[in-house]
């Protein structure tokens, strides 16, 4: 029996502005170098992919991306230092949340003797 928790975050609106799934296609433009094999490789169609960079980019009021057009080898798409930036932050969080949650979960209900709880 495990505990499992999701993180987003959202802006004043309710509206989703970061979670796992930009952070996936921002990871995927890192080692694929194009929005379109990154978009691709997680499954989402190219269009939703920019979708999500352009509203993250509005909300951070900064870019994330950096298209070079070409064949050379400094072309496709980079990640901005920003960008890697926020990867790195959404990761911390998620990780601390998902550590104090398991713990908490430990604590509350596979410490407690006064609950059974059936294994397997």
């Amino acid at each position: 029996m495990e505990v499992k928790v999701k993180v987003w975050i959202e802006d004043e609106n309710k509206n989703l502005i970061f979670g796992h799934g930009k952070t996936e296609i921002l990871e995927q433009i890192e080692k694929t170098g194009s929005i379109s094999k990154a978009s691709q490789e997680i499954g989402m169609n190219y269009k939703k992919a920019w979708s999500h960079i352009k509203i993250l980019e509005e909300f951070i009021e900064d870019d994330l991306v950096v298209v070079k057009q070409g064949r050379g080898e400094d072309s496709g798409t980079k990640l901005t230092l920003k960008a890697k930036e926020l990867i790195e932050l959404y990761k911390t969080l998620n990780n601390d949340i998902k550590d104090y949650s398991e713990k908490r979960f430990k604590e509350l209900f596979l410490d407690n003797l006064s609950i059974k709880i059936k294994k397997g």
